[in-house]
């Protein structure tokens, strides 16, 4: 994919722009409760999940805003406001310590700088908790917190972030970043996707809401054009999945319809296709030493490109290839196991088994568009709010009242 960057082009995006928040201004109340019915299933997150969102909002109203630029490696081949991460599943060759690291899959290396990576969780744990007590009250404190988060991270010089991921998941020796440190901006979806919500407090100007927009359009840009972006949207597994995901939300708040298309032909052509086995399983998830937490965080990341990008007149969660594989086959084939998980017919995952099933965002999706009571009442079941943090790592989508 790449973005016609003439002037006429860029006359449109900004067009987009400020078409797009003036959308949102108008829809966003519409959806203020959170209630969805669909068919036989049906489902009050706002009722469900109040004392959860305003238990931790309150919390966070305490906390300041704290952005990459507070936090440096010297390892890092970037700048201040250049985000940077270490490869997880790298380590020192303990025959040559001061030589290029070794790979050690599904071990996480403990010494890896991980400040920044923690930093951008935590803003994505605040900011949508935030944005979601604000939809439920209309309190402004949560809004008014919510935009500082935005302008700490997004439009103040002093701490923004540069909008793109140059030296991502870096490796001692062999790269100061690769394409696939992408998938560590998976925790800005819920951000994106909280931002609309927003609008009708007025906490943010016109002016500040369009230059937010411009930072996602910016990284949306450097995303499918820039060869680690290219590189990432490539990859056969999981992070091809979460590059979709977050081109196509990225691309939903800053009214990039040409993006939007491109993820959804995506998904029908190179996704579906290529990930889903006969059987609905993920292969390439299988493979890993993490099979079951890959496949939840797939179906997880599948599942929301689905809720993102479904029209009623191209759904994306019923759309079939010719043989009869699609997403309905691959929640019948997870469904059992996230049910039970001691059923697993495949290896335990060689770290954090015991953490997952959590209450998987996907599941929640899929009950509403299969009107599925059954996936609707296991999810209420599960965990929303893990504490260990390779389970919140790898649960980016925790606000469903922001969603549905």
């Amino acid at each position: 994919m790449t973005i016609d960057t003439s002037p006429l082009a860029v006359s449109r995006r900004e067009f987009g722009l400020a078409f797009g928040a003036a959308i949102w201004a108008l829809v966003a109340p519409k959806f203020a409760w959170g209630a969805q019915r669909n068919g036989s299933a049906s489902i009050d997150v706002a009722a469900l999940d109040r004392a959860r969102i305003l238990r931790a909002a309150d919390r966070y109203l305490n906390e300041k805003p704290i952005t990459i630029a507070a936090y440096s490696s010297p390892r890092s081949a970037g700048g201040k406001h250049d985000y940077f991460s270490e490869g997880d599943y790298w380590w020192p060759d303990q025959d040559n310590p001061n030589g290029p690291y070794i790979r050690r899959d599904g071990l996480s290396n403990p010494a890896n700088f991980v400040d920044h990576r923690h930093a951008l969780i935590r803003l994505s744990l605040q900011m949508p908790a935030l944005a979601a007590a604000w939809k439920l009250t209309k309190d402004k404190r949560y809004a008014s917190h919510a935009a500082r988060h935005l302008r700490a991270w997004f439009l103040e010089p002093t701490t923004l972030m540069n909008p793109n991921l140059q030296y991502a998941q870096a490796i001692k020796g062999i790269s100061t970043g690769r394409g696939v440190g992408i998938i560590d901006t998976i925790h800005l979806v819920e951000v994106a996707r909280a931002i609309p919500t927003l609008a009708e407090s007025h906490v943010l100007t016109q002016v500040e809401t369009k230059d937010i927009q411009k930072w996602f359009a910016e990284y949306l840009n450097w995303m499918t054009t820039s060869p680690p972006g290219k590189e990432e949207r490539d990859a056969k597994n999981n992070h091809g999945s979460c590059w979709v995901m977050q081109v196509a939300e990225f691309a939903r708040l800053t009214g990039n319809q040409e993006a939007s298309n491109y993820c959804r032909d995506r998904f029908k052509t190179v996704l579906a296709p290529n990930q889903i086995a006969p059987d609905g399983s993920f292969p390439e998830e299988l493979r890993r030493t993490k099979p079951y937490s890959y496949s939840l965080f797939n179906l997880d990341a599948l599942g929301t490109v689905c809720q993102i990008l479904s029209k009623p007149q191209d759904n994306l969660f019923t759309f079939q290839l010719p043989d009869g594989r699609g997403m309905r086959k691959v929640f019948t084939f997870m469904f059992p196991f996230i049910t039970n998980k001691k059923s697993w017919p495949h290896p335990p995952d060689v770290e954090y088994f015991e953490q997952f099933p959590l209450r998987q965002p996907s599941l929640l999706f899929a009950g509403l568009a299969y009107s599925a009571p059954e996936y609707l009442s296991l999810w209420k079941t599960l965990n929303p709010d893990p504490t260990v943090e390779e389970a919140i790592r790898n649960f980016p989508i925790r606000q469903p009242l922001l969603w549905i």
